[in-house]
Protein backbone atom coordinates (compact mmCIF):
# COMPACT_ATOMS: atom_id res chain seq x y z
CA UNK A 1 0.00 0.00 0.00
CA UNK A 2 1.12 3.97 -0.36
CA UNK A 3 0.67 6.24 2.43
CA UNK A 4 1.35 10.04 2.57
CA UNK A 5 2.08 11.57 6.04
CA UNK A 6 1.59 15.12 6.08
CA UNK A 7 3.28 17.54 8.98
CA UNK A 8 1.96 20.07 11.03
CA UNK A 9 -0.87 21.95 9.15
CA UNK A 10 -0.48 26.14 10.30
CA UNK A 11 -3.05 28.44 10.95
CA UNK A 12 -5.24 29.52 7.53
CA UNK A 13 -2.40 29.08 5.40
CA UNK A 14 -2.18 25.30 5.81
CA UNK A 15 -5.49 24.29 6.10
CA UNK A 16 -6.49 26.27 2.56
CA UNK A 17 -3.81 24.47 1.26
CA UNK A 18 -5.27 21.40 2.09
CA UNK A 19 -8.42 21.78 1.30
CA UNK A 20 -7.59 23.09 -1.69
CA UNK A 21 -4.72 20.55 -2.99
CA UNK A 22 -5.03 17.31 -0.99
CA UNK A 23 -7.85 15.85 -2.91
CA UNK A 24 -6.04 16.51 -6.19
CA UNK A 25 -2.61 15.20 -4.64
CA UNK A 26 -4.63 11.71 -3.55
CA UNK A 27 -5.79 11.24 -6.91
CA UNK A 28 -2.74 11.79 -8.97
CA UNK A 29 -0.54 9.67 -7.01
CA UNK A 30 -2.91 7.06 -5.86
CA UNK A 31 -2.63 7.31 -2.03
CA UNK A 32 -4.93 4.39 -0.30
CA UNK A 33 -4.52 6.08 2.91
CA UNK A 34 -3.27 9.84 4.26
CA UNK A 35 -2.33 11.02 8.29
CA UNK A 36 -2.59 14.60 8.29
CA UNK A 37 -0.95 16.67 11.78
CA UNK A 38 -3.63 19.25 12.24
CA UNK A 39 -2.78 20.62 15.88
CA UNK A 40 -2.08 23.94 14.62
CA UNK A 41 -4.86 24.56 12.31
CA UNK A 42 -6.73 27.00 13.84
CA UNK A 43 -4.99 29.91 14.53
CA UNK A 44 -1.71 28.44 14.73
CA UNK A 45 -2.78 26.74 18.28
CA UNK A 46 -5.35 23.95 18.04
CA UNK A 47 -8.09 22.75 16.11
CA UNK A 48 -11.55 23.46 15.68
CA UNK A 49 -14.29 21.12 15.15
CA UNK A 50 -14.44 23.44 11.77
CA UNK A 51 -11.23 22.74 11.03
CA UNK A 52 -11.32 19.26 11.98
CA UNK A 53 -14.17 18.07 9.29
CA UNK A 54 -12.56 20.00 6.50
CA UNK A 55 -9.45 18.43 7.20
CA UNK A 56 -10.69 15.25 6.98
CA UNK A 57 -13.34 15.90 3.94
CA UNK A 58 -10.27 17.18 2.02
CA UNK A 59 -8.97 13.37 2.41
CA UNK A 60 -7.09 12.98 5.80
CA UNK A 61 -8.20 9.40 7.07
CA UNK A 62 -6.95 10.25 10.25
CA UNK A 63 -5.71 13.51 11.87
CA UNK A 64 -3.38 13.78 14.89
CA UNK A 65 -2.31 16.08 17.93
CA UNK A 66 0.54 16.65 20.12
CA UNK A 67 1.07 19.26 22.75
CA UNK A 68 -1.59 21.86 21.34
CA UNK A 69 -3.78 19.17 21.09
CA UNK A 70 -6.47 20.86 23.60
CA UNK A 71 -5.86 24.82 22.86
CA UNK A 72 -9.04 24.97 21.37
CA UNK A 73 -11.75 24.26 24.28
CA UNK A 74 -14.21 22.95 22.16
CA UNK A 75 -11.47 20.06 21.40
CA UNK A 76 -12.47 19.05 24.51
CA UNK A 77 -16.34 18.12 23.79
CA UNK A 78 -16.12 16.92 20.65
CA UNK A 79 -13.05 15.04 20.47
CA UNK A 80 -14.63 11.96 22.18
CA UNK A 81 -17.09 11.39 19.50
CA UNK A 82 -14.45 11.66 16.35
CA UNK A 83 -12.84 8.54 16.44
CA UNK A 84 -10.23 9.66 13.62
CA UNK A 85 -8.88 12.57 15.34
CA UNK A 86 -6.17 11.49 18.31
CA UNK A 87 -4.26 13.03 20.15
CA UNK A 88 -0.97 11.60 21.93
CA UNK A 89 -1.37 8.02 23.67
CA UNK A 90 1.00 9.05 26.88
CA UNK A 91 -1.35 11.79 28.32
CA UNK A 92 -2.58 11.40 31.71
CA UNK A 93 -5.22 8.85 32.24
CA UNK A 94 -8.15 10.44 31.94
CA UNK A 95 -7.54 12.79 29.22
CA UNK A 96 -10.04 13.05 26.95
CA UNK A 97 -9.56 11.21 23.23
CA UNK A 98 -7.58 8.02 22.39
CA UNK A 99 -4.38 8.04 21.55
CA UNK A 100 -4.03 4.78 18.81
CA UNK A 101 -6.76 4.06 15.85
CA UNK A 102 -7.48 1.25 14.07
CA UNK A 103 -8.91 1.51 10.79
CA UNK A 104 -9.87 0.60 7.14
CA UNK A 105 -8.24 2.22 4.58
CA UNK A 106 -9.55 3.13 0.93
CA UNK A 107 -8.75 -0.34 -0.25
CA UNK A 108 -9.38 -2.48 2.54
CA UNK A 109 -5.83 -2.18 3.74
CA UNK A 110 -5.90 -2.45 7.97
CA UNK A 111 -3.80 0.20 9.47
CA UNK A 112 -3.06 1.45 13.29
CA UNK A 113 -2.33 4.97 13.73
CA UNK A 114 -0.60 6.09 17.11
CA UNK A 115 0.09 9.11 18.34
CA UNK A 116 2.81 10.30 20.95
CA UNK A 117 4.45 12.85 22.32
CA UNK A 118 7.81 13.49 23.07
CA UNK A 119 9.84 14.24 27.01
CA UNK A 120 12.90 15.90 25.60
CA UNK A 121 12.00 19.93 25.61
CA UNK A 122 8.56 19.38 26.05
CA UNK A 123 6.16 19.45 29.19
CA UNK A 124 5.09 16.46 31.70
CA UNK A 125 4.16 13.14 29.84
CA UNK A 126 4.37 9.28 30.50
CA UNK A 127 6.94 7.25 29.07
CA UNK A 128 6.21 7.65 25.18
CA UNK A 129 8.15 4.86 24.33
CA UNK A 130 6.66 2.04 26.52
CA UNK A 131 2.77 3.42 25.53
CA UNK A 132 3.45 2.86 21.97
CA UNK A 133 4.98 -0.41 22.28
CA UNK A 134 1.90 -1.91 24.10
CA UNK A 135 -0.62 -0.34 21.33
CA UNK A 136 1.78 -2.22 19.03
CA UNK A 137 1.98 -5.56 21.09
CA UNK A 138 -2.23 -5.46 20.84
CA UNK A 139 -2.35 -5.16 17.06
CA UNK A 140 1.16 -6.69 15.44
CA UNK A 141 2.42 -5.70 11.96
CA UNK A 142 1.58 -8.25 9.38
CA UNK A 143 -1.04 -10.11 11.77
CA UNK A 144 -3.87 -7.76 12.65
CA UNK A 145 -2.11 -4.62 11.18
CA UNK A 146 -1.08 -4.16 7.21
CA UNK A 147 0.39 -0.97 8.00
CA UNK A 148 1.25 1.21 11.67
CA UNK A 149 2.07 4.78 11.54
CA UNK A 150 3.38 6.08 14.59
CA UNK A 151 3.48 10.54 14.71
CA UNK A 152 5.60 10.84 17.72
CA UNK A 153 5.49 14.24 17.96
CA UNK A 154 8.75 15.60 19.57
CA UNK A 155 11.15 18.81 20.17
CA UNK A 156 14.06 16.18 19.69
CA UNK A 157 15.49 14.70 16.57
CA UNK A 158 17.85 12.37 18.68
CA UNK A 159 14.06 11.76 20.93
CA UNK A 160 12.72 10.71 16.92
CA UNK A 161 15.43 8.28 15.90
CA UNK A 162 15.32 6.58 19.57
CA UNK A 163 11.96 5.68 18.80
CA UNK A 164 12.62 4.62 14.88
CA UNK A 165 15.65 2.18 16.68
CA UNK A 166 13.28 1.27 18.88
CA UNK A 167 9.95 0.41 16.61
CA UNK A 168 12.11 -0.79 14.08
CA UNK A 169 10.68 -3.99 12.03
CA UNK A 170 7.18 -3.75 14.53
CA UNK A 171 5.79 -0.65 12.56
CA UNK A 172 5.67 0.34 9.11
CA UNK A 173 6.82 4.33 9.73
CA UNK A 174 7.90 6.63 12.32
CA UNK A 175 7.98 10.38 11.49
CA UNK A 176 8.64 13.41 13.68
CA UNK A 177 5.95 16.60 13.96
CA UNK A 178 6.63 19.35 16.02
CA UNK A 179 8.98 21.37 14.99
CA UNK A 180 7.75 22.71 10.77
CA UNK A 181 10.88 22.16 9.56
CA UNK A 182 11.75 19.45 7.27
CA UNK A 183 14.25 17.02 7.62
CA UNK A 184 16.34 15.53 5.42
CA UNK A 185 17.03 11.94 6.78
CA UNK A 186 13.80 10.29 5.66
CA UNK A 187 15.23 6.51 4.77
CA UNK A 188 14.07 2.70 5.43
CA UNK A 189 15.66 1.29 8.84
CA UNK A 190 17.40 -2.42 8.56
CA UNK A 191 14.23 -3.83 10.26
CA UNK A 192 12.40 -2.64 7.73
CA UNK A 193 10.45 0.61 9.38
CA UNK A 194 10.40 3.66 7.20
CA UNK A 195 11.68 6.86 9.15
CA UNK A 196 11.95 10.54 8.85
CA UNK A 197 13.22 13.12 12.04
CA UNK A 198 10.34 15.91 11.45
CA UNK A 199 7.69 16.10 8.22
CA UNK A 200 7.94 19.82 8.74
CA UNK A 201 4.59 21.66 8.47
CA UNK A 202 1.93 22.60 5.70
CA UNK A 203 2.37 26.63 5.92
CA UNK A 204 3.84 29.26 4.91
CA UNK A 205 7.87 28.83 4.59
CA UNK A 206 8.14 32.68 4.52
CA UNK A 207 7.99 33.26 7.92
CA UNK A 208 9.49 31.66 11.53
CA UNK A 209 8.05 28.27 11.52
CA UNK A 210 4.66 29.24 10.77
CA UNK A 211 4.27 32.78 12.28
CA UNK A 212 4.67 36.18 10.91
CA UNK A 213 8.50 36.96 11.17
CA UNK A 214 8.23 40.73 13.52
CA UNK A 215 7.34 39.22 17.00
CA UNK A 216 9.39 35.75 16.95
CA UNK A 217 12.29 38.30 15.51
CA UNK A 218 11.32 40.83 18.40
CA UNK A 219 11.92 38.20 21.28
CA UNK A 220 14.75 37.22 19.50
CA UNK A 221 16.83 40.53 20.00
CA UNK A 222 14.97 41.97 23.14
CA UNK A 223 13.44 38.72 25.19
CA UNK A 224 11.04 40.57 25.79
CA UNK A 225 7.13 39.78 24.43
CA UNK A 226 5.11 42.38 22.76
CA UNK A 227 1.94 40.79 21.22
CA UNK A 228 0.96 37.75 19.44
CA UNK A 229 2.76 35.11 17.77
CA UNK A 230 0.52 35.67 14.00
CA UNK A 231 0.29 32.60 11.95
CA UNK A 232 1.74 33.77 8.40
CA UNK A 233 -0.52 33.68 5.17
CA UNK A 234 1.23 33.27 2.48
CA UNK A 235 1.02 30.36 0.00
CA UNK A 236 1.77 27.22 2.01
CA UNK A 237 3.62 24.36 0.82
CA UNK A 238 2.73 20.89 1.70
CA UNK A 239 5.08 18.83 3.92
CA UNK A 240 5.54 15.30 4.79
CA UNK A 241 6.71 11.86 3.80
CA UNK A 242 5.74 9.05 1.63
CA UNK A 243 5.87 5.68 2.32
CA UNK A 244 5.38 2.50 0.00
CA UNK A 245 4.85 -0.68 2.19
CA UNK A 246 5.01 -4.70 1.29
CA UNK A 247 1.19 -5.85 1.24
CA UNK A 248 2.59 -9.02 2.84
CA UNK A 249 4.67 -8.04 5.89
CA UNK A 250 3.87 -4.03 6.18
CA UNK A 251 7.18 -3.50 6.48
CA UNK A 252 8.55 -0.48 4.37
CA UNK A 253 9.61 -0.84 0.87
CA UNK A 254 10.59 3.12 0.47
CA UNK A 255 9.85 6.27 1.84
CA UNK A 256 9.87 9.65 -0.67
CA UNK A 257 9.90 12.95 0.51
CA UNK A 258 6.58 15.48 -0.22
CA UNK A 259 7.29 19.24 -0.41
CA UNK A 260 4.79 20.75 -2.43
CA UNK A 261 3.57 24.13 -3.35
CA UNK A 262 5.22 27.56 -1.52
CA UNK A 263 8.73 28.66 -1.10
CA UNK A 264 10.46 25.75 -0.41
CA UNK A 265 12.36 23.48 -3.29
CA UNK A 266 9.83 20.96 -4.74
CA UNK A 267 10.06 16.99 -3.57
CA UNK A 268 7.23 14.59 -5.47
CA UNK A 269 6.00 11.80 -3.36
CA UNK A 270 6.33 9.30 -6.26
CA UNK A 271 7.75 6.48 -6.13
CA UNK A 272 8.18 5.99 -10.09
Amino acid sequence: MKFLFLGDVMGRSGHDAINERLPGIIERYGFDFVVVNGENASHGKGLTEPHFNAIRNAGADVVTTGDHAFDQRETISYIERESTLIRPINMPPGTPGRGAMFLEGRNGHRVLVINALGRVFMGPADDPFRAVEAAVAACPLGEQADAIIVDFHTEATSEIRAMGQFLDGKVSTVVGTHTHIPTADHRVLRGGTALMADAGMCGDFDSIIGSETDEPLNRFLTGIPNGRFTPAEGEATLCGVAVETDPRTGSALQGAAAALGGTLAQAEPDFG
